[in-house]
């Protein structure tokens, strides 16, 4: 296996492990619940509750880095039967029939049956693919009775604990040259205050807007424990969850279907659609025009509004509420809970997307469908490019042995360039000497000294002999 091919699959394997302990990670969680949540996990996954021991353990002391699993190559697993579709319809009908029925025991009665050889089916893989199908051992146990009366509510009791996050369409803008650009509108809310961390329209709806949002609102307000998102493909893109991995930034998932556990976001999108309805009478031309709009009916008519999700969180824990109500940004500053802020350069680093790319002759590559030029020195070297998809004029370029250096769109200007390095497959330096001369001359000397020592060896014979 190449390096990069293990360097991506040791990414993919912390990013595996990490979704797997994201929710046992919740720093004021009851023991009973993370117990329960940590046997959840390991019954869903197929592994045993000492290796997520082993993870949460990795990953408090060492972070996202502490999750990759060693380099080495990864281990092939054991094929399964040919007819495994069948014995798993079998397993489930057993399962269904008597739900009480352990997998070791839906095992055992597949191997009487015939369907399978002893041995052949581990217990692990069995329990993984009932669960997917629905009929995991906790998944079949249900409460006999509901509670009479239950509220989905929640409201988290400080700042930056948790953040929501959305993607609505905005309004359609038509350019001065009659091009229609459609937009979307990328926030994060938070949970406690409903104050509006960042809000920005983008002129599509891939991943990076996403990624973009997280990146701004980590250096506005900093770091924040965790982030509540739905199931689109933008928030469950790989890049993003590895950006938050390793930020310490947890990501939960609501489960499908379950809108009402995002009333706050979904609520103030009705302030989104207020400000749509007046964006349509102001001739706005430009995704740059909008966003500067939209900043103020922010700041101005958002944030300084006394919320009633504020008003009623208080009330019911019983402390009064002041006549003009709470704002989000009274909420937001009145906090005892500090901003934790990172450095900038952290951020930014967790946030780039990095690629292989193999320099040509002339020093390029190209990335995006766009020609970069890095420097002829580098011809023909195997590089990592670290880039930011919001910002591709410049991006990194890194080779084994040399300096980081940041390379720029190729443009084709009046006059030629000045003259290229050397590539440093050539040579990194000018030479003091020859070293082919320098060699030549020293086998010479050898090979002369010899001669002379023979020659003075003969001499001495005939002397000798005249002696008789």
């Amino acid at each position: 296996m190449e390096k990069k091919e293990v360097k991506k699959w040791q990414d993919e394997e912390a990013l595996k492990r990490y979704q797997m302990i994201a929710p046992l990670l919740e720093p004021d969680m009851d023991e009973g619940k993370r117990q329960q949540l940590r046997e959840e996990a390991a019954e869903k996954n197929g592994i045993s509750k000492r290796t997520l021991y082993r993870y949460e353990k990795s990953y408090r002391e060492e972070g996202f880095d502490g999750l990759r699993p060693a380099s080495r190559t990864k281990k092939r697993r054991q094929g399964l039967p040919e007819n495994f579709g069948e014995i798993m319809e079998q397993a489930v009908q057993l399962r269904r029939e008597v739900p009480k029925r352990s997998v070791r025991q839906i095992i055992k009665v597949l191997e009487l049956e015939g369907w399978a050889h002893p041995g052949v089916l581990k217990q692990s893989t069995m329990q993984r693919h009932l669960y997917d199908a629905g009929l995991g051992k906790k998944q079949m146990k249900r409460y006999a009775e509901k509670r009479e009366a239950s509220s989905r509510r929640f409201c988290r009791p400080h700042r930056m604990e948790l953040l929501q996050g959305d993607i609505k369409y905005g309004p359609e803008l038509r350019t001065a040259d009659g091009e229609l650009i459609k937009t979307y509108l990328s926030s994060l809310i938070d949970d406690h205050s409903r104050y509006i961390v960042q809000s920005e329209f983008y002129d599509s709806q891939r991943q990076e807007i996403v990624e973009d949002t997280f990146h701004k609102a980590v250096l506005k307000a900093g770091k924040f424990d965790c982030a509540y998102l739905d199931n689109g493909v933008q928030y469950t893109a790989g890049h993003l969850g590895r950006a938050c991995a390793k930020l310490g930034i947890r990501i939960i998932h609501a489960k499908p279907g379950a809108c009402q556990s995002k009333g706050k976001i979904e609520k103030f999108h009705q302030k989104v659609d207020q400000f749509t309805a007046e964006i349509r009478v102001a001739h706005v031309h430009s995704v740059e025009e909008l966003n500067r709009r939209w900043k103020i009916f922010l700041e101005q008519e958002y944030q300084k509004e006394a919320h009633a999700g504020i008003r009623e969180y208080y009330e019911c824990r019983g402390a009064s509420v002041p006549g003009c109500g709470i704002t989000p940004e009274q909420e937001w500053m009145r906090d005892a809970r500090g901003l934790v802020f990172l450095d900038v350069s952290v951020v930014s680093e967790a946030f780039l997307h990095h690629e292989s790319r193999r320099i040509d002759e002339a020093g390029c590559f190209s990335l995006g469908g766009v020609r970069y030029e890095a420097s002829a020195a580098l011809a023909n070297l195997e590089a990592e490019i670290a880039y930011d998809p919001m910002d591709m004029e410049t991006v990194r370029v890194c080779c084994r042995g040399t300096a980081p250096l940041l390379a720029h769109r190729v443009e084709i200007g009046a006059s030629a360039s000045k003259v290229p390095a050397v590539p440093m497959g050539m040579t990194g330096s000018i030479p003091e000497t020859s070293r082919l001369l320098d060699a030549l001359e020293k086998k010479y000397k050898e090979d002369h000294g010899q001669m002379a020592r023979a020659l003075s060896f003969g001499d001495y014979g005939k002397e000798a002999g005249n002696h008789v």
